[in-house]
Formats: structure tokens, C-alpha cells, sequence
């Protein structure tokens, strides 16, 4: 997690530099309604590349946005991806966003 010092000062940018990016607002997406697996996140996001998607969880993991959770099995490993505490707080954003959407798309 970034010390209070790393962030900017505007509260906008500091939640634009977590989760601005098109993919890790679509991994937040879909987080809200349960757990994944990376393969199961990698075929629901039409375009990403497996480093990208690599790279997005664990910036949010380090982030505290998400948590990584390894599930005993023989190999291979599973592993699943869920909301933290702290990322399921960003439901009314996404919300907003959707509802925001919306109301675009009927104004056409």
C-alpha cells in the first residue's frame, strides 16, 4: 500500500492513479459480483494481454484493493481474485459510473 506521502494532494487523482485505467475498473467490475480465477478474468476481458492483466492484479493487490487467495489443490495451483475490504468500497463508484452510462446511451 502507497504511504499517504506518495499520494497527490487532489483526492481525484489519488483514486484516477488506483483504479484510472480501462482494465483495472473492469477487473473492479467484475470483483463486485464474486471471486475469479486469472483465466476466467483473462477470457471475460476481450483485448488484454496476460501481462497487462499480470500486472494490473498486482499493482491492486499492492494496492489493498484486492486480495489474492492460493486455494489447495494438486498442481496446478488455483488461484482466486477477490475485493478486499477496502476495494468492495468502491461499489458506488462503479455504480455511479453504470448509471452514468446509461443515461448517455438513452440521450442518443
Amino acid at each position: 500500500m502507497k504511504k499517504k506521502s506518495e499520494l497527490p494532494d487532489c483526492p481525484v487523482a489519488t483514486t484516477v492513479g488506483l483504479i484510472g485505467s480501462k482494465w483495472k475498473l473492469l477487473i473492479v467490475r467484475n470483483l463486485l459480483a464474486r471471486p475469479w480465477r486469472f483465466n476466467e478474468l483473462k477470457n471475460s476481458l476481450d483485448g488484454i494481454s496476460q501481462k497487462v492483466l499480470t500486472e494490473s492484479l498486482r499493482s491492486m493487490e499492492d494496492d489493498g484493493i484486492i486480495t489474492r487467495n492460493e486455494i489447495e489443490s494438486a498442481p496446478p495451483k488455483i488461484v482466486e481474485y477477490s475485493l478486499s475490504p477496502l476495494g468492495k468500497t468502491l461499489n458506488p463508484i462503479l455504480t455511479a459510473m453504470q448509471d452514468w452510462g446509461n443515461y448517455y446511451k438513452s440521450q442518443m
